[in-house]
């Protein structure tokens, strides 16, 4: 068996590990909060709905916190923020979002790039990206790789490495998963 099947078999193995994670969804409340930004300069385009973050941005959103040095962000229409934030070399750009549930269920990742879009609920770190579930500030899971891609709605995951990775390079992908426990109704 070659590096390269043997790589396609584990992040297979990982991706169907990964799409049976609990049934918490992002904060529903985040829908309905202001957005605050904070940066060194902001410039606003209120007619296309656009904001461009220059140096130690912040963006707040309920429970959403996104951290990083350059940022550009759009709203749509309807009200849904499309964020994109660049780190540096020296300090990665952030994202972190309370789940819906009774705990506190955070997902908290990291990467040179952060996208999320608030309409689809899908966050993409990009560059040495790490993502990390955390339930009660204990981690639960853990992801490594070059770029995360997050689907909150389908609670799917997926690593990908970069395109001119080569199977020498192997392990490209890297995770670290809590055991799951069957849910208990009350009556």
């Amino acid at each position: 068996m070659n590096a390269r099947f043997a790589f396609r078999i584990l992040i297979s193995l990982l991706l169907l590990e990964l799409s049976l994670v609990g049934l918490a969804y992002a904060e529903k409340a985040d829908q309905d909060k202001p957005v605050i930004l904070e940066a060194e300069k902001v410039s606003v385009n209120d007619v296309k709905q656009a904001y461009d973050l220059k140096g130690q941005v912040l963006l707040i959103k309920g429970s959403i916190i996104v951290t990083g040095e350059d940022g550009h962000i759009e709203v749509d229409p309807e009200g849904y923020e499309f964020v994109n934030v660049n780190g540096t070399p020296d300090k990665t750009a952030s994202f972190r979002q309370r789940r819906e549930g009774p705990a506190d269920e955070f997902m908290q990742g990291f990467g040179a790039q952060v996208v999320y879009n608030a309409k689809t609920e899908v966050l993409s770190l990009t560059g040495d990206a790490k993502l990390k579930r955390l339930l009660n500030m204990q981690m639960l899971d853990q992801l490594r790789g070059w770029k995360i891609e997050y689907d909150d709605v389908k609670q799917y995951y997926r690593v990908t490495p970069p395109k001119d990775a080569k199977p020498d390079d192997l392990p490209l992908a890297r995770a670290i998963l809590s055991p799951r426990r069957k849910a208990t109704l009350e009556k």
